[in-house]
């Protein structure tokens, strides 16, 4: 089944919670390189995060990452603890 693409306005008023394993520590290089890509170039990331209505998908700048969230544009936060996958 795929994994349904969400507006990152839209992530707001979903439940988001921790995936099944918790990616965080395997995807720090990742994101950091998603950051970094977002902020030198305005390159989008794939990010797949978990919620209680299943995975979810959303393309998007990463402004920022923190010790426990990636930020996105408009203050949206996503924790990293529901990380699944990033792409580029």
């Amino acid at each position: 089944m795929p994994i349904e693409i969400v507006e990152k306005e839209h992530i707001s008023y979903l439940n988001i919670i921790n995936a099944k394993e918790d990616h965080s520590e395997e995807l720090k290089t990742k994101l950091n390189e998603a950051q970094r890509l977002g902020n030198e170039f305005k390159s989008k990331a794939v990010i797949t995060f978990n919620t209680t209505i299943g995975a979810k998908r959303v393309d998007t700048t990463v402004w920022a990452v923190t010790e426990k969230y990636i930020q996105l544009k408009n203050n949206i936060h996503i924790p990293l603890k529901s990380l699944i996958d990033i792409d580029f």
